[in-house]
């Protein structure tokens, strides 16, 4: 590691624990115009942004970057204006920050208030997508904590545009400079020196491939809320309407196969097996899904290639969806729990016996019954949005919006009791 890049981190977090310590103290009404403003910066400077993010477009089509890399790259208008709708929605939740969790009366006559505190000092470490930047600045400063960014090199102007405009924006309302901060440097050492500084960070959320989160998780001297795989599965029950499992289907691969709650594996129960995918499976052809099926289903869908094991575990993150046809409910939650990532799945059936074996059975963050595994994100749930969904079963599961991004402490109020 250079000295330049140890002494910019050094600094970068230094500024931080100081920024985070303001931020505590800031009434709700700041933090929340801080992210109006925000969400009003974002649209008076999308010019700005998209030509930040053309430079980025073309270095990625030039390093030959796939189509759904890219995809998660893009920053057209309506997702810069997501960008700004998501502050804006942030903004209106409810302040986190005091709330009572729980309070009673010891028998001492002690009375125990346990109550919403930040975290402090959030790092996140990201690939591609530049809306992660405006996202958890939003919900670290409504949370009141100091956020430090590193997004990739894939993303570097689009990223260093956006937290040039909301410091800006957060800046002008009475917030630390501070408080939002991107590590500049393209270089791993940054992140080593990040990793190593459990003096100063709190917790670091890594977002990527399996590669970055395992390099995060096995690397970090900080406490890591891991998201790993997003191997998530739709399985078609026995009792399933079959036009509306197919939607969820069709919904779950095809609508954006390179995010992470897209599905990766069709389970389909055999007595339904047949029609389904002779439904199905010409449909998906048709909207370049390459199909890697067990040796049941490969008899069911003509083109299917055999599939490995290693398709049963893989997280594509393209047009690629492996199929296995199961004799039981049992089987299929046997199967996603030996096979998936804890990450979402579902179940489409009609027999309530049958969901609630499904979801009581599934060791998964978000399991649904029929509904598309596409809903697992932190705007969809409510949040505003989110830092990233953890599939951790410690502190934070699903996607992490505002009270993920919060501890406790206890206050404790007396009358001169001694012990």
């Amino acid at each position: 590691m250079t000295r330049d890049t140890a002494s910019d981190i050094d600094l970068l977090c230094t500024q931080a624990r100081s920024a985070a310590r303001r931020l505590a103290g800031l009434p709700d009404e700041t933090r929340r115009d801080a992210l109006i403003a925000g969400a009003e910066h974002l649209r008076a400077r999308s010019g700005d942004i998209s030509s930040a993010n053309a430079a980025d477009l073309e270095a990625a089509a030039q390093a030959g970057l796939s189509s759904a890399m890219i995809d998660r790259l893009e920053l057209n208008r309506p997702r810069i204006e997501a960008m700004a709708a998501g502050l804006e929605t942030v903004a209106a939740l409810p302040d986190p920050l005091g709330e009572t969790i729980a309070q009673w009366t010891a028998p001492s006559g002690l009375l125990i208030t346990q109550t919403r505190i930040p975290i402090g000092v959030v790092a996140v470490i990201y690939e591609s997508r530049p809306n992660v930047t405006a996202d958890v600045s939003a919900l670290c400063i409504r949370s009141g904590n100091a956020a430090i960014l590193k997004g990739g090199k894939e993303a570097i102007h689009s990223n260093g545009m956006i937290a040039d405009v909301l410091t800006e924006a957060f800046s002008a309302c009475g917030l630390p400079s501070s408080a939002l901060q991107l590590v500049r440097s393209t270089e791993r050492e940054a992140t080593t020196a990040l990793l190593g500084r459990d003096d100063a960070i709190d917790v670091v959320v890594p977002r990527g491939g399996p590669g970055l989160v395992r390099a995060v998780a096995e690397n970090a001297r900080v406490p890591v809320i891991k998201h790993y795989e997003g191997v998530c599965h739709v399985y078609v029950d026995r009792h399933a309407d079959l036009s509306t499992a197919e939607e969820i289907a069709f919904n779950a691969k095809v609508r954006r196969p390179g995010v992470c709650n897209a599905m990766e594996t069709l389970v389909v129960h055999s007595d339904v097996a047949a029609p389904f995918l002779a439904a199905l499976g010409p449909r998906l052809q048709d909207a370049g899904v390459e199909l890697r099926a067990d040796e049941r289903a490969t008899e069911l869908l003509e083109g299917a290639r055999p599939a490995t094991p290693e398709d049963w575990t893989t997280e594509y993150l393209d047009l690629i969806l492996a199929v296995k046809i199961v004799d039981s409910v049992d089987e299929a939650i046997d199967f996603i729990n030996d096979n998936g990532s804890g990450h979402s799945d579902c179940i489409c059936t009609a027999d309530q016996e049958s969901a609630d074996r499904f979801l009581a059975g599934v060791d998964s963050a978000v399991v649904y019954q029929n509904a598309s595994t596409r809903f697992t994100d932190g705007y969809e749930f409510g949040f505003g949005a989110e830092v990233g969904i953890s599939t951790n079963r410690i502190h934070a599961r699903g996607p992490m919006g505002l009270r993920e991004l919060t501890t406790y402490k206890y206050l404790v109020h007396g009358d001169g009791q001694i012990r």
